[in-house]
C-alpha cells in the first residue's frame, strides 16, 4: 500500500507542478508521476539545505511541488534546441 500511495502523491505533485510550467510539456502519466517523485527528493534535499527538514524527514507536498517544478524548469532549459 506505500507503493501505491508513493505514486499517486508523486503523480498529484507531478501535476501540480506542471500546472505551474508555462507551456505544452508532452508528459504522459507515467512521466508525470515519476516527474512527482523526484521532485519529492530534489524537495527534500533543498529542504534539509535550507534547514526545514531535519535528516531521513520526507518533504512535504509544497516542497514536493516546488522541487518538481524546478526539474521541470530544467528539463526544459536541457531541451531546447
Amino acid at each position: 500500500m506505500h507503493i501505491l500511495g508513493v505514486l499517486l502523491i508523486g503523480f498529484l505533485v507531478g501535476l501540480v507542478a506542471r500546472f505551474f510550467m508555462p507551456g505544452k510539456q508532452g508528459l504522459g502519466i507515467i512521466m508525470t508521476t515519476i516527474l512527482g517523485i523526484i521532485g519529492a527528493v530534489v524537495g527534500t534535499y533543498i529542504g534539509q539545505l535550507l534547514g526545514w527538514y531535519a535528516e531521513g524527514e520526507p518533504a512535504g507536498f509544497i516542497a514536493s511541488v516546488f522541487g518538481a517544478t524546478v526539474v521541470l524548469f530544467v528539463a526544459k532549459l536541457l531541451s531546447r534546441k
